[in-house]
């Protein structure tokens, strides 16, 4: 069975952020395909039905597949995360055999870039090194989370001559020295940087980074956590989800 399928980057959300390269991707696609990950985050699914009925041709299908469980706070987390994108992987084969079939074009719509801490590509991985499925693989790349934070705030994401650590808060505190001038983190659900950074060292914290809901925070993080715990806090009870992410940059150097 050969289907083409596309990982098609879709930005970090605002629907002005979506490039001319994903939107023709989006116009011959049969089958969009996405996994529901409950009612809690409804809205983004909700999100790209608003984005598919803007761009994507007319008759296409949007196949929701229930997103199987995980454990949050298992002893061995690689194991786990890869046991999870194997549980994952065998439901969208299925999906793929059942919806789309031979000669199909099929799609993700992945938020902001497919190649920056999102499981989908290793997903693909795993579905096209399987027997019974022959996958033309197309990745179209999306604006990342990261940069649409920096233009958000306005600012350079270092200073002259000095590197970019990109990493999530779970590895936040495993930063070597000499690589923490300048860190991009991404998936902190418990804001790490409260336990890691000096008073002095400025922040850059966004959520919803490019829609109506965006919410901006910038200072030391001396003065404004607070203001982000309590701003993170009401907007996830708010809207059911979130997505943020900041830079944070040591002071001094």
């Amino acid at each position: 069975m050969r289907i083409t399928l596309r990982v098609i980057g879709i930005g970090p959300g605002g629907p002005r952020q979506i490039t001319l390269q994903a939107i023709d991707a989006m116009a011959d696609v049969d089958a969009f395909l996405a996994l529901e990950k409950g009612s809690a985050k409804s809205g983004l699914l909700d999100a790209r039905r608003v984005i598919l009925a803007e761009h994507a041709r007319q008759g296409h299908s949007l196949v929701e597949i229930p997103d199987p469980p995980r454990d949050r706070e298992p002893a061995d987390y690689d194991a786990e995360v890869r046991r999870w994108h194997a549980a994952r992987a065998d439901l969208i084969a299925t999906a793929l055999r059942d919806e789309v079939g031979d000669g199909g074009v099929a799609a993700f719509l992945v938020w902001g870039d497919p190649a920056l801490y999102d499981s989908t590509l290793r997903i693909v991985d795993d579905l096209a090194a399987r027997d019974d499925l022959e996958l033309v693989v197309e990745v179209i790349p999306g604006v990342t989370s990261a940069s649409a934070l920096t233009a958000a705030h306005g600012i350079v994401a270092n200073r002259v001559g000095e590197p970019i650590h990109t990493t999530t808060g779970r590895r936040l505190a495993d930063t070597p020295e000499g690589a923490d001038a300048n860190q991009i983190v991404m998936l902190d659900a418990d804001l790490t940087f409260r336990h890691t950074a000096d008073p002095d060292d400025h922040i850059w914290w966004g959520a919803y980074v490019g829609t109506d809901d965006e919410i901006l925070i910038s200072g030391r993080v001396g003065e404004v956590t607070d203001r982000i715990v309590e701003a993170r806090a009401e907007a996830r009870d708010r809207i059911g989800w979130i997505m943020d992410i900041y830079l944070l940059r040591k002071s001094g150097q």
